[in-house]
């Protein structure tokens, strides 16, 4: 007997030896990895934990306040499993007031997202076709006027600490109740015969291309855009400028008001289809005198929103779902709103046990330079998630290390590949990247956020990920 319990205490200290010695090489080779790019003023607040303990493995200023990026949307998503709940779905209502066609929106980030689209088998436009379908099924060759409505959330579609200058990329589109194609034209610019075409896709009356783009027959396309500061009425000027031999590659520039643009969108389709609009397009909230007669509603599951967000990083489904959780979170709220949003997540974030100096929420998207999050708070967010019921709908949000999304890249090597999960970050001067690391000994989480970031960080951070597999 005295022989067993002896050779079972070798046995453990051994094993914590072993898993001491472990930790103590998996933090020599981060501490070297720190300390060769801190050389170049590079800031970093980093932390790894046991998933199935929480226990720290690994921590560098893990409490320090920094600029997340977009790992920002790891807490938006995880908030908004824990606060919508993984059955939520977006429905966008299409139906009649009298002869009078009325669209609610629901804040849907997703509607006639080509990605979306693609996944489900649907064709660009099919949502209008669909609604000219229901339309004829009801009888109806004609109707009044259009109704767009996008009340559900306010009407501070841009948010004010985002970069004025970046305001037409895709990644700043501005956010409404009511979303189509990602709130985007993609811009096609070629070059046929020495004469350059530019043309917008989806085709529509409501924005005007002006075409700004030289033809050249030697060296690069590169074309680029800007929208001119004009009154605030369609059609919507986007200037096209640049250079353009053949076909230069294609690119997304976001409109102005989303709710107007699907409107104006659904007129020139149902006209296409042979029913007349004999009235006026009115962007309001649908009375609730209106009587109104459901014709069709588009649903977009919750998982599709965290996917689109945590692997593709897509910034309108990280800013529509923080406006949706403060609309069903803070009681009397009439329209989701950023301001009511940050209250939702600052409270959250206290819940869960991390110091108010560790963080400060600005936007849903890690957009704006204002917020801060320490990659403590990081993995607090994980960590719950992680403990929740709804933990592989959240796992299977995240990209996949020479995969898929945004590190499809990375990790390819057979060590790694589809055992790194995360989100990355990016925006000028920080660079981040948290997640979970699958190994033999278990999972790992973890949270990697660096300030003064320059072009050899992101290397630096996807080491620090490949330390903590090659420790087991």
């Amino acid at each position: 007997m005295k022989t067993q319990l002896k050779k079972l205490l070798v046995a453990v200290v051994l094993s914590v030896f072993l898993v001491s010695a472990a930790s103590a090489d998996l933090a020599k080779r981060i501490d070297g990895i720190i300390r060769q790019s801190s050389q170049k003023k590079v800031r970093f607040s980093v932390h790894i934990v046991k998933a199935d303990s929480g226990e720290t493995v690994y921590r560098h200023n893990a409490t320090r306040a920094m600029v997340p990026a977009s790992n920002m949307k790891v807490t938006i998503t995880a908030a908004a499993l824990k606060y919508l709940g993984p059955d939520y779905e977006y429905k966008t209502q299409v139906g009649l007031c009298g002869d009078t066609l009325a669209v609610i929106g629901s804040g849907d980030p997703l509607l006639g997202d080509k990605v979306t689209d693609a996944k489900y088998g649907r064709r660009a436009g099919w949502v209008f076709k669909n609604i000219a379908a229901a339309l004829k099924q009801n009888g109806q060759t004609c109707i009044r006027d259009i109704i767009v409505d996008s009340s559900v959330f306010d009407d501070e579609r841009v948010h004010p600490n985002w970069p004025k200058k970046e305001l037409n990329r895709w990644y700043a589109c501005e956010v409404s109740g009511l979303n189509y194609n990602a709130n985007c034209v993609e811009v096609i610019a070629e070059n046929v015969g020495g004469k350059v075409t530019v043309t917008a896709d989806p085709h529509t009356s409501f924005v005007k291309v002006i075409n700004k783009v030289i033809p050249i027959s030697k060296g690069n396309s590169i074309v680029g855009s800007y929208r001119r500061p004009e009154p605030n009425v369609p059609p919507y000027k986007i200037v096209v400028h640049g250079k353009c031999k053949g076909r230069a590659e294609p690119f997304a520039v976001a409109i102005e008001r989303p709710a107007a643009f699907f409107g104006f969108l659904l007129a020139e389709n149902l006209a296409k289809a042979g029913i007349r609009t004999e009235g006026q397009f009115i962007e309001k909230a649908v009375g609730r005198d209106c009587n109104f007669k459901l014709l069709a509603e588009y649903n977009t599951p919750i998982a599709d929103c965290l996917a689109r967000c945590n692997k593709d990083s897509l910034q309108l489904a990280a800013e529509a779902l923080l406006k949706t959780i403060a609309l069903t979170n803070k009681p009397g709220s009439k329209n989701g709103s950023w301001a009511e949003g940050r209250e939702v997540i600052h409270k959250y974030l206290l819940e869960l046990g991390v110091g108010e100096k560790e963080f400060y929420i600005d936007d849903g998207s890690g957009l704006s330079k204002e917020n801060k999050l320490s990659a403590n708070a990081v993995t607090k967010v994980l960590l719950d998630a992680y403990k929740s019921r709804y933990w592989r709908l959240y796992k299977d949000s995240l990209a996949a290390g020479g995969v898929d999304g945004t590190i499809r890249k990375y990790f390819r090597d057979q060590k790694y590949k589809g055992k790194v999960l995360g989100k990355t970050g990016y925006v000028a001067g920080a660079k981040s990247f948290s997640g979970l690391c699958c190994t033999i000994k278990g999972d790992f989480i973890f949270s990697i956020l660096a300030n003064n970031a320059n072009s050899q960080t992101r290397k630096a951070i996807n080491d620090i990920a490949k330390a903590i597999v090659d420790s087991e």
